[in-house]
């Protein structure tokens, strides 16, 4: 068996979530997030594409977390993260962090954007 020792770099892991929050990297994030190779920020949610866009030729692929239950992207959010480029993959939060971390120990180039679960 081979080990490897993980490194994060300015990505931070997700730890930890619950109703309204996560804990990334030991701090505790309220609200919705974007998690990635530049570090952790505050998102406003679907109506902000700016945060995302901003990850444009930095990640391979961008993982939506809609909260607890899958949904649709609206179609606007949709359409500008295909035209600059972005590979989206949407799920459910809980699935978006698991998927996260395992891709993030592995040195792959992502993002991270949650909104967090409902309690």
């Amino acid at each position: 068996m081979r080990l490897n020792e993980i490194s994060f770099t300015d990505a931070k892991p997700i730890e930890g979530y619950g109703p309204g929050f996560f804990r990334i990297g030991g701090e505790v994030i309220h609200g919705p997030v974007v998690a990635g190779p530049e570090g952790t920020v505050p998102w406003a949610g679907f109506d902000d594409d700016a945060v995302l866009l901003a990850l444009a030729g930095k990640i391979d692929v961008l993982f939506v977390g809609t909260g607890s239950e899958i949904a649709h992207l609206p179609t606007a959010l949709k359409d500008s993260l295909e035209e600059a480029g972005l590979g989206v993959e949407v799920m459910a939060s809980p699935a978006a962090c698991r998927t996260y971390n395992v891709l993030l120990s592995e040195g792959r180039r992502i993002a991270l954007a949650l909104i967090p679960i409902a309690s």
